[in-house]
């Protein structure tokens, strides 16, 4: 017998807005709204995705689109958040932050400043109905132009007292350079805003550098070719620059050829910070307990070590100091509950 991975406290803080819908809600609106849905969304579902080449990332970003046309009023958004935080409370998440790139929802919902202003009011909602914690994290598009970064940052700056924790840089980070967002990243970090933006997934280890040397990232998404790497590794260790690993989405994509070829055990047993992420459950199939039952049951990791993963995922949140210190003290209540015979 093992303790239950869904009684575990945890936080979630790689986590994409579309990307969070639950498959049944993305088929009962788009057939609200008769939005054709392919194949790899329908009867196909997870789709079979491969994108460490440009046609792979094209089809991933395509069906990620079509998925992302079916959210039409407010009404969509507040679901969407809502479900996300039951699914998380489901899991034993206490803590989620939810990344947006408000530019890719302007157009119907009135505006940047709107559609921001929707999904924070819909996490305040989704966070009182199920007690988990819900924070916003803006991401700027690393293929759009920085001047659209920067115009996202200090947005996200106006609201770093109403909800939003984070700011980051996400898309297919061979198409923009970490440091062209520079600029972007120090508004944001005046504001005392995290900085999470994405590398070391389609890249390797350089691109990781470059987020903590240029970004002064606290938090890298993914960051799973950092292993490539050992004196980065020490770097991350040393700085406490945590890796936000989506083990089953780097399958997904064909960062990873199976989920034993994901480096977590290395990144773990060299000190570096990690925060398991699903990234996008709809369209890999799997939400983040299915991650901490990889780490149990692929990579070998004890109960104790398991617990230390849901502590570095709690220390690297936004979380409120009270909120990390009672979730802290229920992790260590997790593990000293007896496991029975």
């Amino acid at each position: 017998m093992r303790r239950p991975l869904d009684k575990l406290p945890k936080a979630h803080l790689h986590l994409h807005f579309t990307g969070s819908m639950r498959h049944s809600t993305l088929i009962e609106l788009a057939l609200e709204q008769g939005v054709h849905l392919p194949d790899a969304l329908v009867q196909d579902w997870p789709p079979q995705l491969h994108a460490t080449d440009e046609r792979g990332w094209f089809r991933f970003q395509r069906l990620y689109d079509i998925a992302r046309s079916v959210l039409r009023r407010p009404f969509d958004v507040y679901r969407l958040v809502r479900e996300a935080a039951e699914d998380e409370a489901r899991e034993g998440s206490r803590w989620l932050e939810i990344q947006v790139d408000p530019s890719g929802y302007a157009s119907r919902f009135g505006g940047l400043t709107e559609t921001l202003e929707l999904a924070l009011d819909a996490a305040r909602l989704a966070s009182e109905s199920t007690g988990v914690g819900v924070a916003v994290i803006v991401a700027a598009n690393r293929t759009r132009h920085p001047l659209d970064a920067r115009t996202l940052a200090r947005l996200a700056a106006q609201y770093s007292d109403r909800g939003v924790v984070g700011f980051g840089l996400s898309n297919d980070e061979r198409r923009g350079r970490a440091r062209d967002f520079d600029a972007a990243f120090r508004i944001a970090k005046r504001a005392g805003l995290l900085a999470v933006p994405h590398g070391g997934e389609l890249l390797g280890a350089p691109s990781v550098a470059e987020c903590v040397d240029d970004l002064a990232a606290d938090r890298v998404g993914h960051g799973v070719r950092a292993a490539e790497s050992p004196r980065l590794m020490e770097r991350l260790a040393d700085r406490q620059v945590t890796c936000e690993v989506c083990p089953l989405s780097n399958v997904g994509l064909g960062v990873a050829r199976g989920p034993e070829d994901v480096p977590l055990r290395r990144l773990f047993d060299a000190g570096v910070p990690i925060a398991l992420g699903a990234d996008d459950p709809l369209l890999f199939g799997a939400r983040l307990l299915a991650q901490y039952e990889l780490a149990r049951d692929v990579y070998g990791f004890s109960d104790a070590e398991l617990a230390e993963l849901a502590r570095q995922s709690i220390r690297s949140s936004a979380a409120p100091e009270p909120v990390r210190k009672e979730i802290l003290a229920d992790i260590d209540a997790w593990l000293a509950t007896p496991v029975a015979n």
